[in-house]
């Protein structure tokens, strides 16, 4: 009785260590594998090409890729792009370096820099400056 149980002990680590050598090989263990890997400066994987941007993004650009998502539609409030009587107003009333003030540090339904963590100062004055001349 003993042997017998100690068998089928013995064929099922067999079987389930057979199932892990091809599990190993298997589409599954690919497809569950951390998509990046920690590379820590000085190992040949740290050298790889990173991309940046050339330069300051333009105006047009940070509005197009961030601003454009309450500006173009007026979401809480948001001086529409081209409504050249709201942006008017806000010139008028607290001049570019105001506008860019409310921009940098948020004002009312907008946070800070908008939905532009990444921008500089010169990339969310570009952006004030093209959409209230738009």
């Amino acid at each position: 009785m003993k042997l017998a149980v100690v068998s089928r002990g013995l064929v099922a680590a067999v079987a389930i260590i057979s199932s892990v050598a091809v599990l190993a090989d298997s589409e599954l263990v690919q497809r569950i594998k951390p998509v990046g890997e920690v590379c820590m400066a000085g190992e040949a994987c740290a050298a790889a090409v990173v991309e940046v941007a050339a330069g300051p993004r333009s105006g047009k650009d940070v509005y197009d890729t961030k601003c454009m998502a309450c500006h173009a539609s007026g979401v809480a409030g948001a001086p529409k792009f081209g409504d050249s009587v709201a942006w008017g107003d806000r010139v008028s009333a607290k001049g570019l370096g105001g506008l860019f003030d409310s921009a940098w540090n948020g004002i009312n339904a907008m946070p800070p820099k908008g939905t532009c963590s990444d921008c500089t100062e010169d990339e969310i004055k570009s952006a004030i400056k093209y959409m209230s001349e738009g």
